[in-house]
């Protein structure tokens, strides 16, 4: 295969890039590629920060504080419920964010995100309880998660969209995949953060301990923000503006023009299920059994500090072998591993705990959840990527949300019957192999040729 001067060594796509006519462009991509990947792992970590400090408090916290004493099964229900509402929301900021990601450019959109993402994750540590407010206070924990959903909806997919177009031929995947090491970087600050919190005794967690992380997003934001206004507008997307090339309803041509991608893409993002289910349902499932919280936060934390590099790794596999056949076994390791999981977790068998949960994050997930965002980005066209992708990847987020719900509903309380949990994510699995079977394989197609022709109106 032929390699680029200047760039690391890679598979080159079949047809040269007009983007890459000397080596000055190639090093001005690499510039521009690396500081996108950058501005994707921080937006990663303050989205997977938010989330994984919700769903720690969700599974440890709010269903003493934010509900009516009584049933604590009941309770943590509704809690999971405030954390799934939130994946209603997302496809609705998927098509509104989507829509401005594809008309006004990726870059100030994403900001957006960014901040809409931030403000509400500090807001809720501000929040009364339900001691204090009443019915109130879960009414205002609802209107905060849905913001934070607003924002989720597009911010992975804008980013992936904005790095994999700005990205060297032929690495298309390896940087973009820094936006999921970001992911896995988030899960381990929140993880690091609710550490001191859930040592505290509880008179002391209840009442202000659990508010320190969610007003600790603060940091990573400002951070995230600052990169990320200093970005530039991919040139693949700055040629079709400039042309004034671009469509007024790209959500409704994207479902036009590529029907068959956005189903594949939403069956796809059912791999999501297997990440969502284990860092919540499994969280509150293990304490449930005896295992102290602290002792699964390690568990979470070791997982993902390896995702961090295993991710780029398993995109950069992907890049020169095909995006298809390390997604798939990805999915197929993580349909086999999730039984051994909750087994080792309804045993108590902790140190199997680890090497288990470890195997699923940093190695089977982290093979499927590294090539999405290039994957799910390659299958659109340009004029309709941003919608196409965001939207897509909520079908399979969205039931994701549930699952601890449901997981927690099936079980009932009851350790040994682990079962129906580890069912729901084999299920989940099958729907993504039958998405990734169906799919085009992308991983040498040239950027100009990506998706389906679009002739929306301009």
């Amino acid at each position: 295969m032929t390699t680029i001067p200047g760039a690391a060594s890679g598979p080159l796509d079949n047809a040269v890039d007009p983007d890459f006519t000397s080596p000055e462009d190639q090093q001005r991509r690499l510039r521009r590629a690396k500081k996108a990947a950058l501005a994707a792992f921080l937006g990663g970590a303050l989205e997977y920060y938010d989330f994984f400090v919700y769903a720690t408090a969700a599974s440890l916290i709010f269903s003493k504080i934010f509900f009516p004493s009584g049933d604590p099964t009941v309770a943590l229900i509704a809690s999971f419920a405030t954390f799934g509402v939130a994946y209603v929301a997302r496809p609705f900021g998927a098509i509104f964010f989507g829509h401005l990601g594809d008309r006004i450019g990726r870059k100030n959109t994403l900001v957006l995100t960014l901040v809409l993402m931030g403000a509400a994750t500090f807001l809720i540590g501000l929040l009364p309880d339900f001691n204090t407010a009443g019915y109130l206070a879960p009414i205002l924990l609802v209107v905060l998660r849905l913001m934070q959903g607003l924002s989720a909806g597009a911010e992975t997919a804008g980013a992936s969209a904005l790095t994999m177009e700005e990205s060297p031929v032929g690495r298309r995947a390896f940087f973009p995949s820094f936006a999921m090491s970001g992911i896995s970087a988030g899960i381990v600050l929140a993880s690091l953060v609710f550490l001191p919190v859930a040592a505290m005794d509880e008179a002391a967690r209840l009442s202000w301990g659990w508010r320190i992380p969610f007003w600790s997003s603060l940091v990573v934001l400002v951070v995230a923000y600052l990169v990320r206004r200093s970005l530039e507008e991919p040139e693949v997307f700055e040629e079709k503006a400039q042309h004034k090339d671009l469509v007024k309803l790209p959500f409704m041509d994207m479902l036009k023009t590529h029907p068959a991608q956005f189903f594949q893409v939403a069956l796809m993002s059912f791999e999501t299920v297997t990440n969502t289910f284990m860092q919540s349902f499994g969280l509150a499932y293990a304490v449930s059994v005896g295992i102290p919280a602290q002792t699964m936060l390690w568990v979470s934390i070791l997982g993902n500090v390896l995702a961090i590099a295993t991710q780029p790794l398993a995109a950069w596999l992907s890049d020169r072998f095909g995006r298809k056949p390390v997604f798939l076994a990805g999915v197929f390791g993580s349909t086999a591993l999730i039984f051994v999981y909750f087994w080792a977790i309804s045993t108590a068998n902790i140190p199997l705990v680890f090497v288990v949960s470890t195997l699923i994050t940093a190695g089977t997930y982290a093979m499927s959840n590294a090539i999405y965002p290039a994957w799910f980005s390659e299958l659109f066209n340009v004029r309709v990527r941003y919608s196409g992708m965001a939207f897509g990847l909520q079908i399979g987020i969205l039931c994701a949300g549930f699952t601890p719900l449901l997981g927690t509903a099936l079980v009932g309380g009851v350790p040994a019957n682990w079962g129906p949990a580890a069912w729901i994510v084999a299920g989940s699995t099958v729907l993504a192999v039958i998405g990734a079977l169906w799919a085009k394989e992308t991983y040498r197609t040239p950027i100009h040729e990506l998706g389906n022709p679009v002739h929306g109106s301009k």
